[in-house]
């Protein structure tokens, strides 16, 4: 069996759960609870992240890899193994997402769920890049398959800036963002603890998906390898057919 680990992968998940576990002794013991949501605002040291992780991150690295394999100068099957992969992690952390939020609002706004217009936008998202992902399962030749999956990821990210000004384009009730936000960057709106706690949080997370990232990619290699042997397999027991066939 191939193991899909190096000493990079594994230095960089030992450095991975380092920051994990700093996360999390920050955000439940050294940053103070907020003065109005009081607890329930340390589910903000996970909902950023993984919105980060998510949106920016994963499907930014899908979406710039799918054009990169869509311009004929860099074409290369590893563009295509790393949208697949960035995409898959952006799934999952784009519904761990939704349901720290949910659990968040109703903490904070006292529903699971309302039809905001930010939510919407994200919920939306999710289906997006889930139905790229059954797209890249339906048969088809390799080249093909990559081309249509790399024009529904370019399609799909434009609903990422709509989710990124959707709390400014209407009327919401989602907050204004915190920290992932280019107004936000020299005028925060948390400090102190709060605001290192999610530095860490974001970089945490970051390290997490590099790490995630790097094996993904390595199982979707090697699966595509063993996928061509099968066929160079099959094609060439089909030719020894052929032959005995005309003795």
């Amino acid at each position: 069996m191939t193991s899909t680990g190096t000493i990079g992968t594994r230095v960089l998940g030992a450095a991975t759960l380092v920051a994990l576990a700093i996360t999390a002794v920050m955000a439940l013991v050294v940053s103070p609870p907020d003065v109005v949501q009081g607890d329930a605002v340390r589910l903000l040291y996970l909902h950023v992240p993984t919105a980060w992780v998510a949106m920016y991150l994963s499907f930014g690295i899908t979406t710039l890899a799918s054009a990169l394999y869509l311009w004929r100068r860099t074409r290369s099957r590893f563009w295509d193994l790393v949208a697949g992969a960035s995409a898959e992690i952006g799934v999952v952390f784009i519904g761990l997402t939704l349901v720290v939020g949910s659990i968040w609002g109703r903490a904070t706004w006292g529903v699971w769920w309302t039809w905001d217009a930010r939510l919407t936008a994200t919920a939306v998202l999710f289906v997006l890049y889930a139905g790229y992902l059954a797209l890249r399962r339906v048969p088809a030749d390799p080249q093909v398959r990559g081309q249509r999956a790399a024009i529904a990821a370019l399609a799909a990210f434009v609903d990422v800036p709509i989710v990124h000004y959707a709390v400014e384009w209407w009327r919401t009730l989602h907050q204004s963002a915190t920290f992932l936000d280019e107004k936000r960057l020299t005028d925060p709106t948390i400090h102190g603890s709060m605001a290192w706690t999610l530095v860490v949080g974001v970089v945490a997370f970051t390290l997490l998906y590099a790490w995630l990232l790097a094996h993904r990619f390595r199982v979707g290699w090697l699966a595509d390898r063993l996928e061509d042997e099968g066929l160079e397999r099959a094609l060439a027991e089909r030719r020894a057919e052929a032959e005995l066939e005309e003795v």
